[in-house]
């Protein structure tokens, strides 16, 4: 067995209410005991134990929380799309349109470069903070590059996801029904050997809710699970379609009506904000007070891409969203972690609890509301997951 002691916390976020009866369930004067790359145990740092402990660290008064968990990222792909966000920045509209772009430079790229660039992009995402990536599929929007794409995100992360419905390619412009009717026949079947999740577009410039739902009920069918883009860019039925099919996250929901509201309260389905796509696309930030209000689980995501989101940064995504959003420290901390980790589904990550994965950060800071006081600086002092140190 292999244990490591982390003691003199300052302060230790757990996310574990029986602490002190709050969501981030502080501990101020911490420990937390490492065994086997789980969490076995955290309390005072009086209380620590002290036999059989092979490694200790001393954290000298700094904060520690858990690893954040990045639920929404798209980094399969090759190029940049910095002249289109020059232009933006000078006044044009964003549309879905850009990542056309994106997708023919992604199919002419070599297997090696598409994964020498998405491993340089999760170092990054290490390196802020980050332990859990989920990593999306669609700029190949072909059966082989879709495939290919999905056979690359696999081999860095477990949390896969097919979107081959990100939006309509060229080719298909004239035909959206046959391409429709690729992605649910041969493309869904090329990539469900590497994919866990299946997602949609569904928007304006992108696919309307009848396809949507066409192509998640066939991922559904084929034993993958859904989640969905909606209401990024108008209001729109993405939302009740994403609760009608039990999506574990709807993503982006910049524009919400109240009926989408109160179907996602009665539902298990989190709603994840992307706070970098409205900073990317000089769009109006959504405030998150009505989704709290109705007691909504709320997750936060980088939406790392080339075109709307170009960040991998976290901390950056917490800053902008006590900023602009409404959020309060304490809530944008939560759904960075434990939000991330439940619109993943997952029980193992985002807190740091008895038998949970021993994902962790340790900040140079002492306490996480820095993460937001001290926009733009990378507090990061190590970075631990699966009970490994990986920075």
């Amino acid at each position: 067995m292999t244990s490591t002691l982390i003691t003199n916390i300052g302060q230790l976020v757990t996310n574990d209410p029986t602490h002190d009866g709050t969501k981030l369930g502080l501990i101020k004067d911490a420990a937390l005991l490492i065994e086997d790359g789980v969490i076995a145990w955290a309390g005072a740092n009086s209380e620590a134990p002290t036999k059989h402990i092979k490694t200790s660290i001393d954290a000298e008064g700094m904060c520690v929380l858990p690893g954040y968990v990045d639920s929404h990222t798209h980094m399969i792909f090759t190029g940049d799309r910095s002249n289109e966000f020059r232009a933006r920045m000078l006044g044009e509209s964003y549309t879905a349109g850009g990542i056309a772009s994106t997708v023919e430079k992604t199919r002419k790229a070599s297997d090696e470069l598409l994964l020498a660039h998405a491993k340089f992009l999760v170092s990054e995402a290490h390196s802020g903070g980050t332990t859990t990536l989920e990593i999306k599929s669609g700029y190949g929007l072909s059966v082989h590059d879709e495939r290919r794409s999905l056979q690359i995100a696999s081999q860095i992360t477990d949390e896969t996801t097919f979107l081959g419905a990100h939006v309509v390619p060229v080719e298909y412009k004239d035909s959206p029904k046959d391409y429709v009717d690729l992605v649910c026949g041969e493309m869904l079947d090329a990539v469900v050997p590497f994919a866990k999740w299946i997602d949609v577009f569904c928007d304006k410039g992108a696919f309307a809710v009848d396809d949507a739902r066409q192509i998640l009920k066939a991922g559904i069918a084929k034993g993958l699970l859904p989640r969905i883009h909606a209401n990024q860019l108008q209001e729109g039925q993405g939302v009740l379609l994403g609760v009608e099919l039990d999506a574990a996250s709807v993503d982006h929901v910049s524009h919400l009506s109240e009926i989408d509201i109160e179907a996602l309260s009665t539902s298990k389905t989190v709603a994840t904000l992307l706070p970098g796509a409205e900073f990317s696309t000089r769009s109006l930030y959504p405030d998150v007070r009505p989704l709290l209000e109705a007691s909504i689980a709320v997750a936060l995501a980088s939406d790392c891409n080339p075109g709307s989101s170009y960040t991998t940064s976290m901390a950056f995504i917490i800053a902008m969203a006590v900023r602009e959003m409404h959020f309060s420290p304490e809530q944008a901390v939560w759904s960075a972690t434990m939000g991330g980790a439940k619109a993943l589904r997952r029980n193992d990550i985002g807190h740091l609890v008895e038998g949970a994965s021993a994902d962790f950060q340790i900040l140079n800071a002492p306490s996480y509301i820095h993460l937001a006081y001290r926009p733009g600086v990378n507090l990061v002092e190590q970075v631990w997951r699966n009970g490994l140190q990986l920075i």
